[in-house]
């Protein structure tokens, strides 16, 4: 099982502790992969400064491959993160870095290195998005994280993606569940596949487009949790993981009790994140 995370990475700089971690949510479901048993790999740009040499190193460390990444000229993305009562709360980020203003470009041997995945994975914050058509002309599954911000939920933006992509990801803690059902709904009809919403606490929606299949949250006591971060990747990449050993293709989508045993472990997955130091660890003191 082959799994690559393509796009993003970021320093998570916690400013209340006085500490960095590597992350970015294509690093992450990378990282997560791996901890799940997938042979995984990650593909993106790096900058130069002294963040870079320690997200590639802090991903190296985690068994995952990163042999077709470039480092490019530049300032890596950092995004400053305070801790409140366990949740993670974003004060405001430098617009991503190198990753972000000059990202890869797949051309034929980065094709002919993606093909050999089971299933490719981006986000929002990766800039790849004129590179979708590309990956879902090859056989590998295509998942994309739409995050929370509005501005990547309208209409344009989802005509933009959602054709070229098998499973799309929202986090919708902050939205009513009628108006979750419409957005992923909405996912569906605009090309997705599928549409999966993480909902926090009240757990997560999967539309197929006939049904929707419902999954609970794992429950962490309070006293336990270190911090939020990277949990619905963790969720995601648990989620995508089942789907592939469930024989998840193109053209096969799960039986509806395997989706909910898939949802179940991603659950769980998700609340063994909330235990963990930033994304996966390798803090610094800065």
């Amino acid at each position: 099982m082959k799994m690559l995370g393509f796009g993003d990475n970021i320093i998570d700089r916690f400013v209340d502790r006085r500490v960095i971690y590597p992350g970015g949510n294509c690093v992450n479901f990378a990282v997560y992969a791996r901890q799940l048993g997938a042979d995984a790999s990650y593909l993106g740009v790096f900058g130069s400064d002294d963040y870079g040499r320690l997200l590639r190193d802090s991903i190296l460390a985690q068994g995952v491959a990163v042999e077709q990444c470039v480092t490019r000229s530049g300032e890596s993305g950092v995004s400053d993160i305070r801790v409140e009562a366990g949740e993670r709360v974003f004060e405001g980020w430098n617009g991503g870095g190198v990753t972000v203003t000059d990202p890869l470009v797949v051309d034929a041997e980065l094709q002919g290195y993606i093909a050999d995945f089971a299933l490719v994975h981006s986000s929002v914050y990766s800039s790849v998005e004129s590179e979708l058509p590309k990956l879902r002309s090859l056989d590998s599954l295509v998942s994309f994280d739409f995050s929370s911000e509005p501005d990547f939920r309208t209409p344009e933006y989802l005509d933009r993606v959602c054709p070229h992509i098998d499973l799309a990801l929202v986090s919708g803690s902050d939205l009513p569940t009628a108006e979750v059902e419409a957005l992923l709904t909405e996912c569906v009809a605009r090309g997705a596949t599928l549409a999966l919403a993480t909902r926090g606490t009240a757990g997560a929606i999967l539309w197929t487009g006939t049904e929707f299949v419902r999954g609970d949250a794992v429950a962490v006591p309070i006293s336990t949790i270190v911090d939020t971060m990277g949990c619905g990747d963790a969720f995601l990449t648990a989620f995508a993981a089942g789907m592939l050993q469930s024989g998840w293709t193109r053209d096969a989508i799960p039986h509806r009790d395997d989706l909910g045993s898939c949802l179940f472990a991603a659950a769980e997955f998700a609340a063994q994140q909330c235990l963990v130091e930033g994304a996966f660890g390798h803090g610094l003191g800065y």
